[in-house]
């Protein structure tokens, strides 16, 4: 880590009420707020908003300070884990009045799908193609449940509303998650498509 990096570190890391400590926290929380302003403000959201997130931010990352690798700048990480927290919110807000119904059972459901840099550009795979196939997979490989967690993380829903509106829990949707993903990269093999032409999907 730079030197910059160990002081925030370091610092955060002090004693609860440390003068070192509070200073730091006070620098971080002003460094995250104007994180916070440049990425929400432009989405209509306020300066309420941002307060909110703040505070619940700052208590997330001095949570999880030892998770901080030196990959970037301390500020960088701890504003990245503010603005994920943000969208969170905003998601969360968005699909509150939204049943899973009407997430799962929207055939004009779109997915944005990233077609790796790593496809072979002679083979021309198309994201309507991958949608298609993805489409036909959910439907005819899926178990009923699988299928409703798919759907629903795939239209926007937060894994706790999923978790919630289903009277489950966040590994109970992660597992069905992640057992469906192995029976859809099954089906895309057996289709042809590489690892490479789906791994937008599951990123």
């Amino acid at each position: 880590m730079t030197t910059d990096q160990i002081l925030w570190v370091e610092s955060l890391k002090r004693p609860s009420g440390d003068e070192q400590r509070e200073k730091a926290v006070s620098e971080l929380r002003e460094v995250v707020l104007r994180g916070l302003r440049g990425a929400f403000f432009k989405r209509g959201q306020d300066e309420a908003f941002c307060e909110d997130v703040c505070q619940d931010s700052i208590i997330k990352i001095l949570k999880n300070i030892d998770s901080f690798e030196g990959r970037s700048k301390f500020t960088t990480w701890a504003i990245s884990i503010a603005i994920r927290s943000g969208i969170s919110q905003l998601r969360k807000r968005h699909f509150k009045d939204v049943s899973l119904d009407a997430i799962t059972n929207n055939d004009d459901m779109r997915i944005e799908i990233a077609v790796a840099e790593e496809s072979d550009p002679s083979r021309g795979i198309d994201k309507e193609d991958l949608l298609k196939t993805l489409a036909e997979l959910i439907e005819g490989e899926l178990t009923d449940k699988q299928r409703t967690v798919v759907r629903a993380l795939l239209g926007g829903m937060p894994v706790e509303e999923i978790a919630s509106r289903t009277e489950s829990n966040r590994n109970a949707v992660y597992k069905l998650f992640h057992d469906a993903k192995l029976r859809l990269k099954k089906g895309f093999e057996s289709k042809n498509y590489s690892m490479a032409d789906i791994e937008g999907i599951f990123a």
